[in-house]
């Protein structure tokens, strides 16, 4: 299986963003998002080997539509220009739980692994974790399976300050200012060119598994 064609079309349609050409183009995005969901079953299927609450994940759930709502958005451009697919238990793209994302795009892939903006609730319960349990967060952040692909926590919208509540001489503070608990990889072309590329990506969600599972105690412990 390659994503060339995936990604020659996204080329394509970075180019020509508008309903008329995506209309002329309409059985080739119909192909791709087929290959799309393709890997994406793919990678469940991988997945489900060491994380045992993706088993029942469906595709379905998972897959981003490529129509963007520009209801409220000054960029009036009808498309996106990536595919994209998160998985994760209860509820796919829409569940709170720590999951697995797959960005593909030809300015740059990726995948990610964690959870994203969650509410205020879940924030707060997620940075009390934090703080109670450094140590285990730390052994997970050191471990030289995990360090070797993810360095750093997303850092978008990052508080200026240690939010209220905690203490600001606590060790590890820049972790409590975080609105996402994050981590990325950066794919580079040589990670989709042997045949086994999609056991490859999954081999480096593996290594964001211990990490996921820990913010994931914290989120069931929430919603229970």
């Amino acid at each position: 299986m390659s994503i060339d064609n995936i990604l020659q079309f996204l080329k394509e349609l970075k180019i020509n963003n508008n309903r008329e050409w995506f209309a002329e183009n309409k059985a080739r995005y119909d192909q791709v998002r087929i290959e799309f969901e393709k890997i994406s079953s793919d990678l469940i299927v991988e997945i489900s080997k060491f994380d045992e609450d993706i088993k029942h994940v469906e595709v379905k759930d998972c897959v981003f539509r490529i129509y963007r709502d520009i209801r409220f958005s000054l960029d009036k451009t009808p498309y996106k220009t990536h595919f994209g697919v998160f998985i994760a238990a209860a509820g796919g793209r829409k569940s709170q739980h720590a999951g697995y994302y797959l960005h593909l795009d030809p300015t740059g892939s990726f995948v990610s692994m964690g959870v994203w903006c969650p509410n205020p609730n879940m924030l707060k319960a997620l940075r009390q974790s934090v703080y109670d349990n450094i140590e285990e967060l730390n052994e997970i952040r050191k471990n030289p399976e995990f360090s070797q692909y993810f360095t750093d926590f997303f850092e978008e919208d990052k508080l200026k300050s240690v939010p209220s509540g905690f203490p600001k001489d606590f060790p590890d503070a820049e972790l409590l200012k975080l609105k996402h608990y994050l981590v990325d990889y950066q794919l580079k072309d040589s990670d989709f060119k042997s045949e086994n590329f999609i056991t490859h990506i999954a081999g480096i969600m593996k290594c964001a598994y211990p990490f996921n599972r820990f913010l994931n105690y914290t989120i069931d412990e929430t919603n229970s």
